[in-house]
């Protein structure tokens, strides 16, 4: 058995199952399998991802993809969270290919991570790699930390912000971002 199956055995055991009955058999097998694919964040490389996928261009005006799915687990209890991902970047001679914002997006929420984080990686990631004039992230999650255990607050929903560049430095820019997402 592998080591991460082991401690799935283990923990089987230390909450008072039995992982020798029918139906817990292949539970390691199938938990390590699971959480190898919710975690493989940790090796996969933004750089590849995006690969030849960022163009020169002239366009200047604001580029958003919205309603981007995401699942991560947080590092705190090892729970789901989940939701959308808002993404806005205004270019300097490069634009992106758009499913590559997504792959980015599933490159660092497919790590154990907390959503004010895994909002300003995404963010700092655009900026690094496209050094447009500004970038805005905006991240909706329901997290089952809060919805399963602890206060157990069924319709909470978390928002985080992350602002670069004319998003954080004008105003208008910024309120045009949050009314093209539907946001105030």
């Amino acid at each position: 058995m592998d080591p991460l199956q082991s401690a799935i055995h283990t923990l089987l055991e230390q909450v008072g199952e039995d992982p020798s009955r029918q139906g817990l058999l292949k539970t390691p097998e199938r938990v390590a399998e699971s959480m190898r694919f919710l975690t493989q964040g940790y090796h996969r490389d933004v750089i590849e991802e995006v690969g030849d996928a960022v163009f020169d261009s002239e366009n200047r005006e604001m580029v958003v993809v919205r309603d981007i799915d995401f699942y991560s687990l947080c590092e705190h209890h090892l729970l789901p969270f989940f939701g959308r991902a808002h993404i806005a970047y205004l270019p300097d001679g490069k634009i992106v290919g758009l499913s590559k914002l997504a792959r980015i997006v599933d490159v660092f929420a497919r790590r154990l991570q907390v959503q004010e984080n895994l909002t300003t990686q995404v963010a700092q990631c655009l900026q690094d790699h496209l050094q447009p004039k500004g970038v805005a992230v905006v991240m909706e999650a329901q997290h089952l930390c809060m919805m399963m255990r602890g206060v157990e607050k069924q319709n909470s929903l978390t928002v985080t912000s992350e602002m670069v560049g004319e998003f954080r430095d004008n105003p208008s820019t910024r309120t045009e971002f949050l009314n093209l997402i539907g946001r105030r």
